[in-house]
C-alpha cells in the first residue's frame, strides 16, 4: 500500500495526516515529524511507501479549527487493533465535543465498568488523532492525564469545543 502524508498549520500548531490509498486516516497528530506519525502504526501495519500529498481529510481539520466541530466526524479512518479496541475507538467517536467523559465512564461505554485501564489503552493506542477524539476522556478528578500530542494540546482542544458547545469545563 502506497500512502500520503501531509502536514497542514492549525491553530495548535503543525498537523500532519497520514492516509492510505483510499483516503481513510491512518495516523495523525500536531507535529511535523512524519517518522513520529508512521511510529503511531505498528510496524505490521505501516504503509510500504509513504509519499506527499494531499489528503481530502485535511480540509475536515481545517473546518474544525474554523468552528465546525463536525467536521471530523464523518472522515473515514482505518484502525488496525483487537475487536475490544475496534469498539472502543468507535465509542470515542460517539463523544460530544464539549462533554468529555472521564476513564471510568468511558469503561461504562464499552460495557465494561471494570475495565478502566483498557479504557486508557484504547485512548493510548489512538493513531488518528482528532478524528477519533480520546482527547475528550479525562481522570476520575476531572484532570487532563496523558495525551500523546502534549496535555497543552489536550486543553485547547478541550476549551475550544467547550466554547464551541456552550459549555464552560474546570480542569
Amino acid at each position: 500500500m502506497t500512502a500520503l502524508i501531509q502536514t497542514i498549520p492549525t491553530a495548535d500548531g503543525l498537523f500532519t495526516l497520514l492516509v492510505d490509498d483510499r483516503q481513510r486516516v491512518l495516523a495523525s497528530g500536531w507535529t511535523s515529524d512524519h517518522a513520529a506519525i508512521i511510529g503511531r502504526l505498528s510496524a505490521a501495519n505501516r504503509p510500504a511507501e509513504v509519499r506527499e500529498g494531499e489528503a481530502e481529510a485535511a480540509a475536515a481539520v481545517t473546518a474544525y479549527y474554523d468552528g465546525d466541530l463536525a467536521a471530523i466526524d464523518s472522515v473515514a479512518v482505518h484502525q488496525f487493533g483487537t475487536t475490544l479496541q475496534q469498539a472502543g475507538w468507535d465509542a470515542l467517536r460517539r463523544i460530544d465535543p464539549g462533554r468529555p467523559l472521564t476513564y471510568s465512564e468511558f469503561a461504562v461505554e464499552l460495557g465494561s465498568p471494570s475495565a478502566v485501564r483498557a479504557a486508557a489503552s484504547i485512548c493510548a493506542r489512538n493513531a488518528p488523532a482528532l478524528f477519533v477524539p480520546c482527547h475528550r476522556v479525562l481522570r476520575a478528578d476531572g484532570t487532563l492525564g496523558g495525551f500523546a500530542w502534549g496535555v497543552d494540546v489536550k486543553q485547547r482542544l478541550l476549551d475550544r469545543e467547550a466554547v464551541d458547545a456552550g459549555v464552560l469545563l474546570t480542569l
